[in-house]
């Protein structure tokens, strides 16, 4: 799909990997980019830092309160002429047990990292059907495709997102509608800092893995290449990728391998 002279929305978008997609975006000639997240100053930041010459527009929204997802979305489609690409960038990640984590826990995970993606998508996907055209882009995530302990909830809302952009992308091919899961390893953001531990509280520690990951930059390119090319459902990273073939051909060896890092502790 071409991304010049489109018009971008993308949450999540005041740090990270949300940060890096909205410079790449620009530098691709991108004609407008919508830009979302909790932090308004964040987001002025990104929006000041911005390269190339794009309309920025700053949409400030929490996608955990999913009626004033579905008001914005009802909205940007309404004031902005139509949304070309939505990338459903914005979650949050998990650090505790199933055994030590409250169900609140569970339910905000839950909250942002499914049942706002899909209020979202819910919001713009009559104005792409009625233009025939668009792009979904869905931030899932290696843990969407294996249980990692420690990431209970954050694997069931991945898993989640995989089972409905595939039905979504089933009934809505014929309609022109372009569906991509993402699905990165280890990036070097702070997601792991602002993981919710057992007690809902931020882990507030950088894990090993995470640190010595892939950077936002290179994930954000491997996308938007994936975007042009139209792809369905992309794996990002280092070695870390490699559990996606063993839980396909192998699943025995990696629920061992997965099974001692349970038993580990480790993250």
């Amino acid at each position: 799909m071409q991304i010049k002279n489109k018009t971008i929305w993308i949450t999540g978008a005041s740090s990270g990997i949300g940060e890096a997609l909205t410079y790449a975006f620009a530098e691709a000639g991108a004609a407008k980019i919508i830009i979302s997240g909790r932090r308004v100053a964040e987001l002025e930041r990104v929006k000041n830092t911005c390269p190339g010459n794009p309309e920025i527009i700053i949409r400030p929204l929490d996608v955990a309160e999913h009626d004033a997802v579905t008001a914005a979305g009802k909205e940007v489609e309404a004031t902005q002429g139509g949304v070309d690409i939505l990338v459903n960038n914005a979650g949050i990640s998990q650090r505790g047990t199933v055994l030590e984590t409250g169900l609140e826990v569970d339910k905000r995970i839950m909250d942002v990292d499914f049942f706002g993606t899909v209020a979202l998508t819910k919001a713009v996907l009559p104005g792409m059907v009625a233009r025939r055209s668009g792009m979904l882009v869905a931030m899932s995530s290696l843990s969407g495709k294996m249980g990692v302990p420690q990431r209970s909830a954050y694997s069931a809302a991945k898993h989640a997102l995989h089972g409905f952009f595939d039905a979504l992308r089933a009934e809505n091919t014929h309609h022109g509608i372009k569906v991509l899961l993402v699905c990165p390893g280890y990036i070097r953001t702070d997601i792991s800092k602002n993981a919710l531990d057992s007690d809902g509280k931020k882990a507030g520690k950088m894990d090993e893995n995470q640190e010595n990951g892939m950077s936002p930059e290179e994930l954000a390119q491997r996308i938007l290449q994936a975007i042009r090319k139209e792809e369905r459902e992309i794996y990002v990273g280092g070695k870390e990728k490699l559990g996606v073939f063993l839980k396909r051909f192998f699943p025995g060896i990696l629920a061992g391998i997965l099974a001692k890092r349970g038993a580990s502790g480790e993250n």
